[in-house]
């Protein structure tokens, strides 16, 4: 299939809340063709609200993938629809004034003061009737199986924070699912962040200052049922609330 065919199949799934089969087979050939497919839902269901980022190791290159700014809500969210409704605490930077160019030899910490910090809850929502059978390159072109994100309260004085491992407490419908440090994927997520803007570019539109990044999952994805509260807390940063209907 062309991006054009991966996005139209994508944005029908969207617009019509049904889920669709799809197979490694049919879909993008390679990254490329499916960041191509993320920038023609963007355009046609966007603009991005925000992004979400992670790698595994310190080394690897960070994945990209926009969340729609129809589905960025603040924390205490009551979150509707969807079939597959799954849940991830992660450290979030928000971009507060433009980020300096990759190539300034202050890059780093140029861009660290550019930030505000925040706990965020992502919810993640497959178009794919089986999220795990697509394979990852359909995975990628529909944002990374993001469907919505929640956005706790912004922290200014972030940068001596242990965010590599921080302490962190999850609760879904009164039970506490994860509790304690907890290492985060790739280690540090200020340095994902950063190399997460080294590549975006101007992919989706590009980050404009207000717009926050989320840097991986602190718990792996953690399932919910409707009416569930879930509250996430990472020590320094506060707590992220939302509720499923």
């Amino acid at each position: 299939m062309t991006a054009r065919e991966i996005a139209d199949r994508l944005l029908a799934a969207r617009r019509t809340g049904r889920p669709f089969a799809a197979a490694p087979a049919d879909g993008p050939a390679d990254e490329a063709g499916a960041l191509a497919a993320q920038a023609l839902v963007a355009a046609g269901a966007g603009p991005a609200g925000a992004f979400k980022t992670g790698r595994k190791t310190a080394d690897a290159a960070p994945l990209m993938a926009p969340i729609l700014a129809s589905v960025v809500h603040g924390t205490g969210a009551v979150i509707a629809g969807g079939r597959l409704r799954g849940v991830e605490l992660e450290v979030g930077f928000r971009l507060e004034r433009p980020a300096p160019d990759p190539d300034d030899p202050d890059f780093i910490a140029k861009l660290r003061g550019c930030l505000v910090a925040l706990p965020a809850i992502e919810i993640v929502e497959s178009r794919f009737e089986d999220m795990d059978a697509a394979g990852p390159l359909w995975k990628l072109a529909d944002n990374q199986s993001n469907g919505a994100l929640v956005l706790g309260e912004p922290v200014a004085d972030w940068s001596a924070l242990p965010l590599a491992a921080p302490v962190l407490r999850l609760e879904i419908a009164g039970e506490v699912v994860q509790e304690g440090p907890t290492p985060a994927p790739g280690g540090d997520p200020f340095a994902t962040f950063a190399a997460f803007v080294r590549r975006l570019g101007g992919h989706c539109g590009g980050l404009a200052p207000g717009l926050t990044v989320i840097t991986g999952s602190l718990t792996g994805m953690r399932f919910t049922v409707p009416g569930a509260a879930v509250e996430g807390r990472i020590d320094g940063l506060g707590t992220v609330s939302c509720r499923f209907a």
